[in-house]
């Protein structure tokens, strides 16, 4: 069984490489992600669909900078560069907020900030 921070550093690393697979494996099937002021998915399938946006291009570079963990509960804070279709490269800065229920993420609470 993994630890709840392992299971942040594989979903992160397959975000990295954009593999649904792996990403896909760190979560409940009634995952719900909130990308706040965004949208909110529910379930692997809507959860799926935005793991590759078809408004950007490639796998984003995400960097971790600081983790806290309390109980089932874990805070992820990072930065990030991504490719929009139409604007182009962009930077961001991040705070994820993961929810664990036997031993799966069930909730990603994303706070995105761009960088100028």
């Amino acid at each position: 069984m993994n630890s709840p921070m392992e299971v942040v550093e594989r979903y992160m690393e397959g975000f990295r490489r954009s593999d649904h697979a792996v990403v896909l494996a760190c979560l409940t099937d009634d995952v719900v992600w909130r990308i706040h002021g965004v949208r909110t998915t529910q379930g692997h399938a809507q959860f799926d669909d935005e793991i590759e946006n078809p408004a950007f291009e490639g796998s984003p570079t995400l960097t971790l900078d600081r983790t806290l963990e309390t109980g089932d509960t874990i805070v992820a804070t990072g930065t990030g560069i991504g490719r929009h279709r139409e604007t182009g490269p962009f930077t961001f800065a991040f705070c994820d907020i993961f929810t664990f229920r036997d031993h799966l993420i069930s909730q990603v609470d994303s706070y995105v900030v761009p960088i100028r």
